[in-house]
């Protein structure tokens, strides 16, 4: 049967750096009170990138996606399939995936947007694992993309410093022999109010609170406890033994759920790539921000089996286990 396999991957980041102390001083000029020693302690974030005015998801992803088709060695023109993973979209429609294909200067293939957050990257990997399985592609282009910055409260501390902008992307190609191993996605619509953005617009209002709001201590418990059942499930699909996956790649919200995870699951700190510090929690990017980060420094290579996995607003969470 016709699998997938990661043969590219790559990513873009805004090139505007704030770090704590820069961020302090912006939210100092609002009235709200921080530090570089309480995010830190809190969150393990040190900087993050913040996209300039006017700069687009579709931006963003399109430049990502361009790096990742360079280091998979294929031409634009052999992608029939584009995904997008994005809870900021340019627009109500066309959807991001489609903008990002135009920029491209391709035409033809499916392209389309997934909403599921910080999952988000999980869910469309393996969307577009299972239709090359089927058949109906051979070339994707899998893209997280952000500008969350877009829709954080600037007065709400205990969101605003956890989020940044960015994009990661991967491409795949059908194979005999499947890269992508296991996988499993899950949701429970019944915690929605823990984390959510449940405003919109309607009749050319603005209808409800258009601002992310995150009930941070139960996302903390229900994220460590939903990932590790998942990362178990993974294991058990593929057959393989936890202690045989070498690198987790988990999103990317918060360094102490990252260590809780890994303890949890009796894996060393050394097999968890950890990017928050630098590019703080960027969703639907965070999984192919850091994949990518791993791969580029050398610590992802060839035959590596790799977990990723995602957690967010929805609620929604799953995992993808990759051999590349």
């Amino acid at each position: 049967m016709t699998g997938s396999v990661i043969v590219g991957t790559g990513s873009f980041l805004p090139p505007r750096i704030v770090s704590n102390d820069m961020l302090a001083a912006e939210l100092a000029e609002r009235g709200v009170e921080t530090s570089d020693a309480w995010i830190v302690e809190r969150t393990g974030i040190r900087q993050r990138h913040l996209a300039e005015r006017g700069v687009t998801t579709s931006m963003l992803a399109t430049e990502a996606a361009r790096s990742a088709i360079r280091d998979a060695g294929v031409e634009p023109a052999e992608v029939d399939l584009i995904i997008v993973a994005t809870s900021t979209p340019d627009f109500v429609f066309p959807s991001t995936a489609c903008l990002v294909q135009a920029n491209l200067g391709i035409a033809g293939g499916a392209a389309f947007d997934v909403q599921a957050v910080c999952s988000g990257f999980a869910y469309a990997l393996t969307t577009a694992d299972s239709l090359i399985q089927a058949g109906r592609a051979k070339c994707a282009v899998v893209i997280g993309a952000e500008v969350f910055s877009r829709i954080l409260d600037w007065n709400d501390r205990a969101t605003c410093v956890l989020f940044g902008d960015g994009a990661g992307a991967v491409v795949l190609r059908a194979s005999e022999q499947p890269g992508i191993i296991a996988a499993n996605l899950h949701a429970d619509g019944s915690q929605m109010k823990i984390l959510c953005a449940a405003g919109n617009v309607a009749y050319g209002e603005v209808m409800g609170d258009p601002f992310l709001r995150m009930d941070g201590q139960s996302v903390f418990k229900m994220a460590v406890n939903v990932l590790a059942q998942s990362a178990r499930e993974a294991c058990e699909s593929a057959g393989i033994g936890l202690e045989q996956i070498d690198w987790v790649v988990p999103h990317q919200a918060n360094v102490r759920i990252i260590n809780a995870l890994g303890r949890k699951l009796g894996i060393p700190a050394e097999r968890v790539v950890i990017t928050v510090d630098q590019h703080a929690n960027t969703s639907a990017a965070s999984v192919p921000l850091a994949l990518d980060t791993a791969r580029r420094d050398g610590r992802i290579g060839t035959g590596s089996t790799v977990l990723m996995q995602g957690v967010g607003g929805g609620f929604t969470w799953g995992s993808v286990l990759a051999r590349l």
